[in-house]
């Protein structure tokens, strides 16, 4: 099980940017996959995540209206789309699977998942 996440960059506030996760070694849509951001000194969080029974989606309070999480099984992959970037966007973003279907009430503690994706850096700055 192996999970790649790639698209991070260099944005201007209010710019958007849009993050793949590549899955391999496993069929991606028979999972729920989450995304999880890590800010220079602080905790992991989770920022979304995407069941695989019935494509409900969570989203983060700090990110709701601004990001939408989708995902293209034919290409084992899911996205993160991140519009109206801000500053404290800033973070190696990650994503992650527990192998479970569906997010549940616990999607966003990283615990939960126990295979993940290398990072991929966003920076937010003029």
């Amino acid at each position: 099980v192996q999970l790649q996440a790639s698209g991070g960059g260099l944005v201007q506030p209010g710019g958007s940017l849009r993050l793949s996760c590549a899955a391999s070694g496993f069929t991606l849509d028979y999972y729920a996959i989450g995304w999880f951001r890590q800010a220079p000194g602080k905790e992991r969080e989770g920022v979304s995540c995407i069941s695989s029974s019935d494509g409900s989606t969570y989203y983060a309070d700090s990110v709701k209206g601004r990001f939408t999480i989708s995902r293209d099984n034919a290409k084992n992959t899911v996205y993160l789309q991140m519009n109206s970037l801000k500053p404290e966007d800033t973070a190696v973003y990650y994503c992650a699977t527990g192998l479970r279907y569906l997010c549940g009430s616990s999607w966003s503690i990283p615990y939960e998942y126990d295979y993940w994706g290398q990072g991929t850096l966003v920076t937010v700055s003029s």
